[in-house]
């Protein structure tokens, strides 16, 4: 279970030293390291991703509370069984975590790393917590999860 506290301490305690240093040190809209791969610029995202439900907070505040829920009694459930499903649900309720304190606090997440490669969203580190914990999942649900094998 340590290892579970640890994976979602860090992954809030990283998502939010990254935004208030951005915050601090570039003004909003502000962009710096751009190369050809990604660079890092300070914008506000007051929806989801690609701005979804842009201006419906409440949307968000009431998910992010019924998804803590649901995904900390699935990872006290599986806390003994696989451990890509259960480090899978840690990164998510760490993710999880992370952009709901922006939304509570603020009002609006703060985003900052940009694909220049490509046409994408500006992200932060909890949307990249939820991506490697659905990507985890995904692994255990394909590889290990034997109910979805046995079908």
């Amino acid at each position: 279970m340590i290892l579970y506290l640890l994976i979602i301490i860090g992954s809030i305690v990283l998502d939010q030293l990254t935004k208030i240093m951005v915050v601090q040190h570039l003004d909003l809209y502000e962009t710096t390291i751009k190369n050809p791969i990604f660079s890092i610029t300070h914008i506000r995202n007051e929806g989801g991703a690609w701005s979804i439900f842009e201006g419906h907070m409440w949307f968000f505040l009431l998910v992010g509370v019924i998804a803590l829920c649901i995904f900390s009694y699935l990872l006290y459930k599986n806390r003994y069984n696989n451990k890509w499903l259960t480090v899978g649900l840690s990164f998510v309720i760490g993710g999880t975590v992370g952009n709901f304190i922006d939304r509570f606090r603020q009002g609006y997440v703060v985003d900052m790393f940009q694909t220049e490669f490509m046409k994408f969203p500006i992200f932060n580190v909890a949307d990249i917590c939820l991506v490697i914990g659905v990507i985890c999942i995904f692994i255990y649900i394909l590889f290990f999860d034997e109910e979805t094998n046995n079908k």
